[in-house]
């Protein structure tokens, strides 16, 4: 087997956002690799039970596309794990601390790809006008509700302004502060496909957990049945985002186009493809700085 030597395909997704020239992103789709069913056929998951030699050649697949649009650029995975944690991707180093379980991270460094990978979680892709740092983070549901109302996204989001004060700390010094609030109306969101509020059956402890943090999620579970309920993951993230301060949301509006149960031809579904084929691969979401 040998990667492609190509740019993206054009079956993958390219964020339509005003993130500034240098800020580059694109999402995946089963195109373009060379695993068999059911992991047809660009799988870049390397714990799913695909063959390693097929996922090594899909992952030099995905390499070969980052380096088409901005040479030397590297793909870094992360160990998700559907929590909160999130890690830096330091300048010039290219790898992540040994334990690299974590569900976000962000890097002010050039050439080194936050990378993402889904099968139905929301992939959300951050960066600021500027384009001065670049993060990527793999929700869930679990990762979303976080525990007292603190989830992967507020964690997220916390850690990037973090990072950009570090950046502009003779700023910060000279003015006194930096607000979080001006922080927040600058930050640029891209939400990719996941599994969409037609196909997302979760259970009233599910919607119990996001309406006690907040009582207008409620408005995002439509009663399916004793007990269970359709969530709109998208909406619960645009709305969690909203309650940061960040406005400018782009991507994902929870229409069937995005759903990956929905497009068993171009996403990879877990819950789809688990029940019936017994294994389903991983898409990945990517976002650096040229």
């Amino acid at each position: 087997m040998t990667a492609q030597a190509g740019g993206p395909d054009p079956d993958w997704l390219r964020p339509d956002w005003p993130a500034p020239g240098h800020i580059h992103a694109l999402c995946t789709t089963r195109a373009g690799g060379v695993s068999a069913a059911p992991f047809d056929s660009l799988n870049l998951g390397d714990h799913v039970g695909d063959m390693p030699a097929a996922v090594h050649t899909n992952r030099q697949v995905l390499q070969a596309a980052l380096n088409a649009i901005t040479p030397g650029t590297q793909p870094v995975f992360l160990q998700q794990v559907h929590g909160t944690k999130v890690l830096d991707l330091l300048e010039r180093e290219g790898a992540l601390p040994a334990d690299s379980c974590a569900d976000a991270y962000a890097t002010t460094a050039e050439g080194l790809a936050c990378t993402i990978m889904v099968a139905d979680c929301l992939p959300v892709l951050l960066t600021n006008r500027q384009g001065s740092a670049v993060a990527a983070a793999h929700a869930g549901w679990r990762g979303l509700a976080g525990t007292d109302g603190l989830g992967i996204l507020e964690t997220f989001y916390k850690h990037f302004v973090t990072l950009i004060q570090a950046q502009q700390a003779p700023v910060a010094i000279k003015n006194e502060a930096i607000e979080n609030s001006d922080m927040a109306a600058d930050l640029l969101v891209w939400l990719g496909p996941c599994i969409g509020p037609q196909s997302f059956e979760v259970g009233a402890e599910v919607r119990a957990i996001f309406c006690a943090h907040d009582s207008a999620a409620a408005v995002h579970f439509v009663p399916y049945g004793p007990s269970k309920y359709r969530a709109d993951l998208a909406a619960l993230a645009r709305q969690r985002l909203r309650a940061l301060g960040i406005t400018q949301i782009y991507g994902n509006d929870g229409s069937a186009e995005w759903c990956t149960v929905a497009n068993p031809s171009r996403f990879f579904s877990h819950r789809r493809d688990s029940a019936t084929l017994g294994a389903s691969g991983r898409f990945a979401v990517c976002i650096w700085r040229g």
